[in-house]
């Protein structure tokens, strides 16, 4: 069995072939999206095998009790950042809007221009998991995901999607933009989980 390292040195929170960066890289398929009222333009779906489908406004997901949580990162190009702070909307606040049904074992979460990741419903809902509008104190910039992407620290940061816009609750697994171009379903970088035959 593997045993992800327990020691809080900053060498052991590295995972295997990664290396530490205090940059934070930009990394994404497509145009960054643009906005010139989220009142109008922005909306937040949930819906898939839930009782009864939401959808928010800007300022409605905003009104959302909020939290903070600190974390490390790791893309599956080879960098890791360490220590990153976080503000926004945790996952159970989101989750308190809607009944889920019993069958519902995985979430496709979808973002902008059609971008979507795929993730169990059980790492989905882990603590300190949430939906970020703020890193380190500064508002998210447009290349990091603004005005709100998803953070989910113990997975490879792909599927920490930028630009969220929805969340499908599902019965089977699919696979989401990276995962129909190679990537592998589940990215626990700890495995070395980069590519659908690792």
């Amino acid at each position: 069995m593997f045993i992800h390292p327990s020691t809080d040195t900053k060498r052991d929170r590295i995972p295997p072939n990664q290396k530490q960066t205090t940059g934070f890289p930009v990394l994404h398929y497509g145009d960054v999206p643009e906005y010139t009222d989220l009142s109008t333009e922005w909306s937040f779906r949930l819906f898939g095998l839930v009782e009864e489908e939401v959808t928010l406004t800007y300022e409605q997901m905003m009104a959302l009790p909020t939290g903070e949580v600190t974390n490390d990162i790791h893309c599956v190009t080879g960098w890791s950042k360490l220590d990153n702070e976080w503000q926004g909307i945790p996952v159970e606040e989101v989750l308190k809007l809607v009944k889920i049904k019993p069958e519902a074992k995985y979430v496709m979460l979808h973002a902008e221009h059609g971008w979507t990741v795929n993730m169990p419903l059980a790492d989905f809902t882990k603590a300190g998991n949430l939906f970020a509008n703020k890193h380190n104190g500064e508002n998210l910039t447009p290349e990091h995901g603004w005005p709100l992407r998803f953070v989910i620290p113990h997975l490879y940061f792909w599927k920490s999607a930028k630009w969220v816009r929805g969340i499908e609750f599902m019965e089977k697994d699919r696979q989401g933009f990276w995962e129909k171009n190679g990537y592998n379903m589940y990215g626990d970088p700890w495995l070395q989980q980069r590519y659908a035959w690792d």
